[in-house]
């Protein structure tokens, strides 16, 4: 239901846009420090930056985020921005519900809790109790729960929570009856599922760090273990290692019959090997697909046969069947390659619910177990459809749908009957009615079509002088489908238009448009993000004076990237927990697994060459006029380790002109992003959008 708030929410507060004065930046020592890749000298004089847990570098922190909080308090939209930011955070989030054995779990949170707290509850409609509410678990809300996983007989729930934003996770057990934590505590988990095997389960994991690097690790020689349920970890049955392939990565998943324990083998972020054991008949570890060539993801076991979603032979992705008891491997399609990007298949009421993507935006079809098409489920709205969950033998099951300007309603979806119904709506003091999302297509610089939606108000004045925030990724097979965000609402209240970009490298149309946007093949991204930025200007959404660009992780690269390339185009940057050092990212934690996407600086002249001619931190131009940047990190990003985002900004201040900041935002006690508690993402993004209007000299204003 709508609030209504004092009169002086609705004045317009006068802007006072910071003077151009020269910012003194925290002196940056160089040192003398060279590398050579064949033939070529390249200097790093910020090398000593890497080490994130020495004195000076602690210092160096200290005195940046000094002066980065000293610029920010003086600005005077950032309070207001603030508190607004914190109006349209406060209202009731649920996810959709899944069931396991007879109890029934959701996800909810009243509206401005750090994190999240699971339920449980005998039907769908229960309020339901608290089963674990990780708030509790840390006084700052830094505690956020990952994976988690219910036993079948829904008496037990294995549960791993992060600590302070680190990939490094630690598993817990809880009693469901009880509501109590068992004695069990396994430690040193990354990226690990949780698979429930008898009386205890399956999980991934690395050796314990060596002492003083905690944080980080080695991320080296995965292994498999099995652990039963009372034991302490040191008891727990190593199931599998590969001594010889120390940089190779296991996770484990077992059937829905428990009859065999399913090993997917990485060596990077695509592409995957598949191993097998039967765990009813014993036996070793067997495989069944060799090499990296394709990505094979588990979907179910549904009578006697696996079924995988593959890119093999399919670059929009297939489904495919395997029987296990048979010693030769034969794959046969299920449901073959269509138009649309296949993403994720569920076997629930006895028929196959398969999720699409077309065109950035969900389609889902129902097939027979066989692979026959039945019809298409009519989803309430375009945008983006998740969920599905259930068992073979279940009626119904539950997804939620998002849009740019919706948040996730709940529906139920009778399977028999093909009919969906709302089960919740979320209630937001945000009129979506007042707005309107197009997906256009435009030209990148080689002619190839890229799609972009723009979301704005409706009858908005395409004048060329509208605030803009353009997002972008463009990497990892990662698709861009339409999703709601509360922090993007104060750029579109604001006549703000909201442009995010398909670029190539994504996934939105198979593995054809990823593999265009990487390697030798990279700079594709960054000309189809600079081509969005040109066909906002020239059909009249705005100009360069009051275009932001934002972008994270890889996408932080992206910006950076851009800037560099194009800096009189935008106004503001906002790189992100950014891959900023291309010559040396494959040296720490997992970066070694993005080769496949960005090659490496070893690998040959022409690579090195290539990244070279890219990397941000190696593209700076001296003097330039660059555009307003607040770079972002987190102290304890162990995924793309702040090392990046330490070395640019220090590049950025001794080598730019003075026209504009060019400051560093480093939250402490906090990750790649994942997690973070809701007061410190709200405190961010006024920041981030205090800044970019100050920018713009704009004051910020609430429609009502």
């Amino acid at each position: 239901m709508k609030q209504i708030y004092p009169v002086l929410v609705l004045l317009i507060i006068t802007s006072c846009v910071q003077k151009k004065e020269k910012i003194m930046y925290p002196e940056t020592k160089k040192q003398d420090v060279t590398d050579v890749y064949f033939g070529t000298k390249v200097s790093d004089p910020y090398r000593w930056l890497e080490d994130d847990n020495s004195e000076e570098t602690k210092a160096w922190v200290e005195a940046q985020n000094k002066l980065t909080q000293s610029y920010l308090e003086k600005l005077p939209e950032r309070e207001v921005v603030k508190e607004r930011l914190q109006q349209l955070w406060d209202y009731p989030k649920v996810t959709a519900p899944f069931k396991k054995g007879e109890l029934f779990f959701d996800y909810k949170n009243t509206g401005l809790q750090n994190q999240s707290v699971l339920f449980v509850k005998k039907s769908p409609e229960d309020e339901g109790e608290v089963l674990l509410d990780p708030n509790t678990l840390s006084e700052d809300g830094t505690v956020a729960l990952n994976v988690l996983s219910v036993k079948s007989d829904g008496k037990l729930v294995a549960y791993s929570i992060s600590r302070g934003g680190s990939d490094w996770n630690e598993i817990f057990v809880r009693d469901i009856e009880t509501r109590k934590d068992l004695t069990d505590h396994i430690k040193w988990v990354k990226f690990s599922g949780i698979s429930w095997y008898k009386d205890g389960f399956f999980y991934g994991r690395y050796p314990e760090p060596k002492s003083g690097d905690a944080l980080k690790g080695e991320n080296k020689n995965s292994q498999i273990y099995y652990h039963k349920i009372g034991d302490p970890q040191e008891k727990d049955a190593l199931v599998y290692e590969d001594k010889d392939h120390p940089g190779w990565g296991f996770n484990a998943q077992v059937t829905n019959d428990e009859s065999y324990l399913l090993i997917s083998v990485t060596e990077s972020t695509s592409g995957n090997a598949l191993y097998i054991k039967d765990l009813k008949s014993g036996g070793e570890v067997r495989s069944i697909v060799d090499g990296f060539e394709n990505d094979y993801a588990f979907m179910d076991y549904v009578d006697g046969s696996l079924l995988f979603l593959t890119n093999k032979d399919a670059s929009n992705y297939k489904l495919v069947s395997l029987d296990p008891r048979k010693k030769s491997v034969v794959m046969k399609d299920v449901i073959p390659e269509s138009e649309g990007v296949l993403e994720d298949v569920t076997c629930v009421g006895g028929k196959l619910i398969a999720e699409y993507m077309k065109d950035a935006r969900s389609l889902v079809k129902v097939f027979s177990k066989e692979g026959n098409y039945l019809y298409d489920i009519d989803l309430p709205l375009l945008g983006t459809a998740e969920g599905f969950l259930g068992e073979e033998s279940d009626g119904f099951t539950f997804f939620s749908m998002t849009s740019f300007t919706t948040p996730g309603n709940i529906y139920k979806y009778d399977v028999a009957s093909n009919k969906t119904s709302v089960f919740s709506r979320a209630e937001i003091d945000f009129d979506s009615d007042l707005y309107e999302t197009k997906q256009i297509f435009y030209q990148s610089k080689d002619g190839t079509s890229v799609p972009m939606f723009i979301t704005h108000k409706k009858g908005l004045s395409l004048d060329g002088n509208n605030p803009t925030l353009l997002y972008g990724y463009g990497g990892f097979n990662i698709s861009l489908k339409p999703s709601f965000s509360v922090t993007r609402l104060i750029w579109l209240e604001n006549n703000g238009v909201l442009a995010i970009p398909n670029l190539r490298g994504g996934g939105e149309y198979g593995e054809e448009w990823h593999k265009a946007g990487t390697l030798m093949q990279k700079q594709n991204v960054f000309d189809d993000f600079i081509s969005a930025a040109e066909y906002l200007i020239g059909e009249g959404y705005t100009n360069s004076d009051k275009l932001a660009i934002q972008g994270g992780s890889n996408g932080g690269l992206l910006v950076g990237a851009c800037v560099n390339q194009r800096p009189d185009l935008f106004a503001v940057a906002f790189p992100a927990v950014g891959v900023m050092d291309m010559l040396r990212y494959h040296k720490f934690t997992i970066g070694r697994y993005w080769a496949t996407d960005y090659g490496t600086s070893e690998q040959s002249k022409e690579m090195f060459d290539y990244l070279l001619a890219y990397s941000p931190l190696h593209t700076v131009k001296e003097g330039a006029d660059y555009p307003a940047i607040m770079v972002t990190t987190a102290d304890h990003d162990d995924r793309v380790v702040p090392l990046h985002s330490f070395k640019y900004a220090a590049e950025l201040q001794a080598r730019v002109s003075d026209a504009n900041p060019a400051l560093i935002r480093i939250a402490t006690n906090a990750g790649h992003g994942a997690g973070k508690p809701t007061a410190m993402v709200i405190q961010e993004y006024a920041d981030l959008w205090a800044f970019a209007f100050d920018k713009f000299g704009l004051s910020f204003k609430r429609d009502l």
